[in-house]
């Protein structure tokens, strides 16, 4: 899988996410900001993201490390 591929896939699963996703093979990094994840728990913010995702994760994706943040979040960056 591409970064490419992956980034689509998140954009398509939290409509409005601004995304940009790194690496190549089965390793990536990623970082989304959507306004989705206010009110979440780091945790919840992440399993919503792992979720666009299915069974992906664990076979074409290895490794993901996220940032997620919301827009106020990333605003303060």
């Amino acid at each position: 899988m591409q970064a490419s591929e992956l980034q689509e896939l998140i954009k398509g699963g939290i409509p409005g996410a601004e995304v940009s996703v790194r690496g190549d093979g089965d390793h990536f990094d990623a970082v989304v900001v959507s306004g989705k994840f206010s009110g979440l728990s780091m945790v919840q913010q992440h399993q919503l993201v792992y979720g666009t995702l299915g069974d992906r994760m664990g076979g074409e994706i290895h490794a993901l490390a996220l940032k997620t943040y919301t827009p106020d979040e990333w605003a303060s960056q």
